[in-house]
């Protein structure tokens, strides 16, 4: 009898195992975050189009510590990577090739159409008019569990250090059923991705809708948290809206003080700015104590 068990328990050891090692994830989770977290913005949104499967390989060969992406959900409830909730015809094309026209601008909404429909679209052949660095190249809006699997092999093959990945869930209360569901049914669906992948001591979740924190919060406490804040109200108040205190406070860098960065510490959070593209920026913010930066231009970390 005693056999019998031990053999059940040497096979399901087995089973973790390996479905450890298909996602090629070390052995044991870091104990904290980076010290100095690098961050590339949507993966590396100045240099390749944003929040695509090349983004995220990119700023990881420009070693940065941290993936941050943003995440819609489809009509068929999958994860897709997206900041907007839409087709943006500013730099994606049509399954034809074609431009978006202006009257289409909001039409193609994700939470309204399959992955398949959105995979079909070319969300990278058109430079992004704001980033005149960025290199144009024929790609597409990838499933959460596609960019997941696409990195860990490459963490794997280049024997490169375990990234975090840093995941906004892009919601808020005026749109909820129009362009996403309700923070519960978010939270859930970007979680059962997380957890099937084994990479949740790796995961940030990050939002400025507190509700998709707050649920986080009493449902998955393990997982770090950061809020997004770009008003210009107090510390106190944006931790009071939050009901609790987050891993990460994640302002505008404009909005970045020594005092803030005191307060915030003095509460045990870390402070890691976002979006910083410009290099006296980044060593303005670094002298004033910040525990990381977020830009779309990765490749200056190097100069830091």
């Amino acid at each position: 009898m005693n056999h019998k068990y031990l053999s059940l328990l040497f096979s399901l050891l087995t089973l973790l195992s390996c479905t450890r090692s298909m996602n090629n994830l070390p052995a044991t989770a870091p104990a904290a975050l980076p010290a100095f977290d690098k961050e590339g913005h949507r993966g590396a949104r100045g240099l390749l189009p944003e929040n695509t499967i090349p983004a995220m390989l990119k700023a990881l060969e420009l070693q940065v510590t941290t993936l941050e992406m943003d995440v819609h959900i489809t009509k068929d409830k999958q994860v897709v990577l997206s900041h907007d909730p839409y087709m943006n015809r500013d730099y994606v094309l049509q399954p034809n090739g074609e431009e978006i026209p202006a009257a289409d601008a909001k039409k193609h909404i994700l939470y309204q159409l399959d992955y398949n429909q959105i995979r079909e679209f070319d969300a990278g052949s058109k430079r992004n008019p704001k980033f005149p660095e960025q290199q144009p190249l024929k790609t597409y809006k990838p499933l959460l569990t596609d960019l997941i699997d696409a990195v860990q092999a490459r963490v794997q093959q280049d024997q490169l250090p375990q990234p975090f990945y840093n995941i906004e869930t892009k919601s808020k209360p005026a749109t909820d059923g129009l362009y996403h569901p309700e923070p519960a049914e978010f939270v859930k669906l970007l979680m059962q991705v997380v957890e099937e992948k084994g990479i949740a001591p790796w995961v940030i979740i990050q939002s400025f809708d507190v509700r998709t924190l707050q649920v986080l919060q009493q449902q998955y406490p393990e997982v770090k948290t950061a809020l997004l804040v770009e008003n210009l109200r107090s510390l106190e108040w944006n931790l009071e809206q939050l009901g609790f205190t987050p891993t990460i406070y994640s302002p505008y860098y404009k909005l970045v003080s020594p005092k803030l960065v005191q307060d915030s510490h003095a509460k045990g959070m870390k402070v890691v700015p976002w979006t910083v593209n410009e290099l006296s920026d980044m060593q303005q913010l670094q002298q004033l104590g910040v525990d990381g930066l977020i830009t779309d231009y990765p490749n200056l970390f190097q100069k830091l």
